[in-house]
């Protein structure tokens, strides 16, 4: 939890542009009620309860209606029994269901992240969630519920870990789900001390780690095509890697070249791009590439990760998220997989006041421009006074500029809490991006998006066929009025969560937008004039197969 003291830049004179977007906080009428459980309310006597956990929009039943997983943490000492990672199911009029038991999800213990694909390829979303000590995979049954395969698929731990970032990719091209795993600390209850009694790593009766504990080391499983996977890590140089503190881990293809590359966010050390040589190894270029350290060469304590094409240039770029007194880091890429640090340029170098944790680059009012948005909590619940903090809403000015909103957003992003992992995702379908949050000892948080004005929107979701069923991986670049925008399916982002694997493209004033999309295996399908205000599926091969208008 590295912090290099940056001050914050001057903050700007406000531009006075209206922001169509409002969020309001629906949870509790919306029926998510359950705590989610992370140490105790004024204490945490472990790294394992401060860490905290994501969730996931996803759509697990295909009723084209977005569901939600909440992960959750455990406290040392009197582990509440209740306290279980949930599953949602969405009722289609704003509210949920608890169907946790009924789906057989129901688990407790201390879990961190979790990555959303369907690796057997039977058109049903799985789930890997990691956690401490064990990480579990569990396979969709199609019917509603799932069944822990994590020992039958090869991916259980002989010994413990604390498992953190995950992610679906086909790092190989050969049409099935692999599995990257990174992991954050070497921690065991046994050697490792109380808060109360760890003055070897930090004095005064505040937890031990990062600093102080080994690293963790990363792990790649390569899918083998019959429900199991097998370690890869050390031929594929994964392993040639010391590790980091590695945290949120994001497969996206970086250097444009149509193959899957890695990123890992790390806490205090640096972090890490493992670059695809497309013969099934991976070389670690973070620091040649511009994204393991700050602009000034220092190490920073990555969180969370947001990837997007905020400069609307065809390219992916990267938001990473840091400790308080410290910046968030802007890369942008040169479209060869080569970073910029552009911070300062970018306007975000003036929030250094929190801790900041899940991000992601998502158009939040739909003005063809995708905006940044955080959420922020203390580490300590022994130092209240920085330990509830407010959300954060960074308006895209254009041409890779921002501008912080500091009450223009609405209640839901005004309101203070301890939060950790987010996921984006249009929950209620009506045509704009929606946000759901981990909050520490809280029910989540489900900030409902009211977008007011003339602006349009397109979504597209992705079924793949000779590639991987749900297509992550697959690129869309959309083409709309003079902007160019690309999004990849992603089976992780922010901070250990996962976003709807619907693409959302805000357009702005106009009513058509040209596609282009790049499969996961390569093929290339373009569609132009494509209306938009819909939701549009499209099949490989075979062009969009169906529209759905929402209300």
């Amino acid at each position: 939890m590295a912090s290099r003291g940056v001050k914050a830049a001057p903050r700007g004179k406000p531009s006075g542009l209206p922001f169509h977007a409002r969020f309001t906080d629906i949870s509790h009428q919306a029926g998510l009620r359950e705590t989610v459980v992370c140490g105790h309310p004024r204490r945490a006597d472990y790294v394992i309860e401060a860490m905290s956990c994501g969730a996931a929009f996803l759509d697990y039943d295909n009723d084209g209606w977005l569901d939600i997983l909440v992960l959750t943490g455990s406290r040392f000492g009197d582990p509440p029994p209740t306290a279980s990672q949930r599953l949602y199911k969405n009722n289609r009029d704003g509210t949920f269901t608890d169907v946790t038991a009924k789906a057989g999800l129901f688990r407790t213990g201390y879990q961190y992240g979790v990555a959303v694909g369907d690796y057997n390829n039977d058109g049903f979303d799985d789930l890997f969630i990691t956690g401490w000590d064990q990480n579990t995979m569990y396979r969709n049954n199609g019917d509603g519920t799932f069944t822990d395969v994590t020992k039958r698929a090869g991916l259980w731990n002989a010994q413990p870990r604390f498992g953190s970032g995950c992610t679906f990719l086909d790092y190989d091209r050969d049409g099935r789900l692999d599995l990257f795993v990174s992991n954050y600390v070497a921690f065991d209850m046994e050697t490792v001390p109380r808060a109360s009694t760890a003055t070897s790593c930090n004095p005064g009766g505040i937890f031990c780690g990062p600093r102080g504990l080994r690293y963790g080391h990363h792990s790649l499983y390569r899918n083998n095509g019959d429900g199991t996977f097998r370690d890869v890590t050390a031929p594929s140089g994964i392993g040639k890697v010391e590790g980091g503190y590695g945290l949120t881990a994001v497969s996206a293809d970086f250097d444009n070249d149509g193959w899957p590359d890695i990123y890992v966010a790390c806490d205090s050390t640096p972090s890490l791009l493992f670059r695809n040589n497309h013969d099934g190894t991976f070389t670690e270029l973070g620091l040649e590439r511009g994204v393991a350290l700050s602009d000034d060469g220092m190490e920073q304590a990555g969180m969370g990760i947001g990837i997007g094409d905020f400069k609307l240039d065809g390219s992916l770029d990267i938001v990473k998220t840091h400790y308080s007194a410290d910046t968030p880091g802007v890369y942008v890429n040169n479209g060869k997989g080569d970073f910029r640090d552009m911070t300062l340029q970018a306007g975000l170098a003036v929030e250094t006041r929190y801790v900041c944790w899940g991000v992601a680059i998502a158009d939040l009012d739909n003005d063809g421009n995708p905006d940044i948005f955080c959420v922020t909590g203390g580490i300590y619940p022994e130092i209240q006074d920085n330990y509830n903090t407010p959300r954060v809403v960074f308006r895209n000015l254009g041409k890779g500029r921002f501008e912080e909103l500091l009450d223009r957003a609405g209640a839901g992003v005004e309101a203070l809490h301890s939060s950790r992992g987010c996921a984006v995702g249009d929950f209620d379908n009506d045509g704009d991006v929606d946000i759901l949050i981990v909050n520490h000892n809280e029910p989540p948080s489900l900030l409902r998006n009211d977008v007011s004005g003339n602006s349009h929107w397109i979504k597209v979701k992705l079924h793949g066929v000779k590639s991987n069923r749900g297509a992550v991986g697959g690129r869309v670049t959309a083409r709309y009025g003079d902007k160019v925008q690309a999004q990849e399916v992603l089976s992780q982002s922010s901070y250990l969560s996962s976003n709807d694997s619907r693409l959302h493209f805000g357009v702005g004033p106009v009513t058509t937008v040209d596609l282009d999309i790049r499969w996961p295996l390569g093929q290339v399908e373009k569609l132009s004039g494509v209306a938009v205000d819909q939701l549009i599926h499209v099949t490989e091969g075979s062009g969009i197969t169906r529209t759905e208008k929402f209300k």
